[in-house]
């Protein structure tokens, strides 16, 4: 990563590209007129609340868990649907066959697909991100093949806050995860004793 000082008032919003990204993964961070972009989104470095790094770890318990009790439920409503049909339909063995038939067909296709929405969470990759929070909903992340210059990035970036005037840009990695949903955001909060506690990491 290569931090390449720029002069006040060298580029015009929107800035253009200092450098072309080396490949389709590559993205461009840089602080340019008290702006960071990010690729092609900008944020005021005024609305910046928070810049650190952290693991971000896949929800893979969660995942099997989830996968149990979406098989326990499936089998459950199968068998119970397989018992229903082979009292309701003994006058017809034909018809009770064939529901019997495409209940299992049906379990047997969810099951298939909860196996593979498991495995897509447990072989997830776990990625040392850069994660910029705004003082809004919005949250930025990208990465990076060497960690260690991420945790550098965290302290161009608070330079910048602290000197508005600051200028320079970086190519980093573009975060590509299959599912926001499938992964552990935000600051982990152990808490000791009570009911109904809320964790609120500032």
């Amino acid at each position: 990563m290569e931090i390449q000082q720029q002069p006040p008032g060298q580029w015009d919003v929107p800035p253009p590209p200092a450098t072309p990204p080396q490949s389709m993964t590559d993205i461009e961070l840089r602080v340019s007129k008290r702006l960071l972009w990010v690729g092609g989104a900008a944020y005021p470095l005024r609305n910046i609340a928070r810049v650190y790094t952290f693991t971000l770890q896949p929800r893979r318990k969660e995942a099997v868990i989830r996968f149990l009790a979406r098989t326990g439920i499936t089998l459950a409503v199968a068998i119970g649907l397989s018992i229903i049909g082979s009292v309701t339909f003994l006058a017809s063995e034909s018809t009770g066959s064939g529901l019997l038939t495409f209940v299992w067909l049906g379990s047997g296709a969810a099951l298939l697909y909860f196996l593979v929405d498991m495995l897509s969470v447990v072989t997830a990759q776990s990625h040392y991100v850069l994660a910029i929070e705004t003082a809004g909903p919005s949250t930025a992340m990208v990465t990076s093949r060497n960690p260690q210059h991420l945790d550098q990035l965290v302290g161009y970036v608070a330079g910048a806050l602290e000197n508005p005037d600051t200028e320079f840009h970086v190519t980093v990695e573009r975060l590509t995860i299959s599912s926001p949903t499938n992964y552990y955001f935000g600051d982990n909060v152990n808490m000791y004793g009570g009911n109904g506690n809320v964790g609120i990491a500032a």
